[in-house]
């Protein structure tokens, strides 16, 4: 940066509305404390639990949990309009995570205000929090996934044997039954047994509509980070996932000592790891993501490669698959934060229309 050159005002859009608001504040005060003071002029926005947005003094960041900050807001913190946040920022590095975060809703307001934002544009945000509409679109690529059926709340009700019966018919067990828009495994059951499949679904409809069930798969469970270059999206490297319990769940992605994870991987093949990258940078394409994207699935022993759950965003806590692809990459957190603000710039320079 030259004399006399500002810099990027960058507001990190941390908490939210969603299940995953907790992961939202680890993330977003992550990035914060990365961000290169050199080149950026960093401010952290916090959404509440009724979307409205708040600049937040770094006392309040430093808080344990969402609730802590919320029982402060009003007499520690500034309310800001939505149409006043292009006033105090020029930049937004969204760090929210799950509904009204990631789908495709807070890009739909960044698009209208004029500011530009890391990661997908609307369509590809919406898609990557959609289970349903992902497995269709990678399907017809031609990328192996899960078979799978979706039950709606109605069909459910209407008849609850009838459908139990013709899952445990179709899949029979274990099969996985899981929210069509959710993430952070929040709604996830591995159902063992017929009178399992009621509480899974159960579990399922608290967080959405519309049910995913589809066949389990027995592998090993990878993790991959994408990231646009000048020559196209590549895959920083993959991580294995050791989960300490029966999937990869919430605690085992949060918790520390809850999971042990391998970049580069330890017991997939050097060249099944070459395998997954070309799978996971067409499952990105296919999917219309940009800037970055974190794509997961599961490597079997006849060596096929499933995509289970492509991410158009990622955690980013100090623990987080991001960081530490990074580092093996030979980044350091601030260098990797300050390539996807050169890259979401790059796009949102040259885009026609909203992203």
């Amino acid at each position: 940066m030259t004399d006399g050159e500002k810099k990027l005002r960058v507001g990190v859009i941390l908490g939210g509305m969603s299940s995953e608001r907790e992961v939202s504040l680890n993330s977003g005060r992550n990035v914060y404390d990365n961000l290169d003071r050199e080149r950026f002029d960093p401010l952290p926005v916090f959404m509440d639990g009724g979307g409205r947005l708040w600049i937040l003094p770094w006392k309040l960041v430093s808080q344990n949990t969402t609730v802590d900050i919320e029982e402060r807001l009003e007499g520690e913190a500034r309310r800001i309009a939505y149409d006043d946040l292009g006033e105090v920022v020029d930049f937004a590095f969204i760090a929210l995570h799950g509904k009204y975060g990631d789908d495709g809703c807070i890009q739909g307001l960044l698009e209208i205000l004029g500011i530009p934002y890391t990661g997908s544009g609307v369509l590809a945000s919406a898609i990557g929090m959609d289970k349903e509409v992902q497995q269709r679109l990678l399907a017809a690529s031609g990328i192996k996934v899960p078979v799978s059926v979706v039950v709606s709340e109605k069909e459910w009700i209407a008849d609850e044997e009838g459908v139990a019966e013709k899952l445990a018919s179709k899949f029979g067990f274990p099969l996985v039954t899981k929210p069509v828009r959710e993430g952070s495994s929040v709604g996830v059951t591995i159902v063992h047994a017929f009178d399992e499949i009621c509480e899974g679904m159960k579990a399922a409809f608290t967080w959405d509509r519309k049910v995913l069930v589809e066949e389990y798969l027995r592998g090993i469970e990878f993790s991959s980070i994408v990231i646009e270059d000048v020559d196209g999206p590549r895959p920083l490297a993959v991580t294995e996932i050791r989960p300490h319990s029966a999937f990869f769940t919430y605690d085992d992605k949060y918790m520390p000592g809850k999971c042990r994870k391998f970049t580069p991987p330890k017991s997939i093949p050097a060249e099944a790891v070459e395998t997954i990258k070309q799978e996971v940078v067409r499952a990105y394409r296919s999917l219309g993501f940009r800037c970055y994207g974190r794509i997961d699935g599961f490597y079997l022993e006849s060596g096929d490669v499933y995509i289970t759950d492509p991410n158009s965003s990622s955690g980013m806590a100090p623990s987080s698959f991001f960081f530490e692809q990074a580092a093996e990459a030979g980044m350091l957190p601030s260098e990797i934060i300050s390539r996807l603000i050169d890259i979401a710039l790059s796009i949102h320079g040259e885009k026609r229309g909203p992203l």
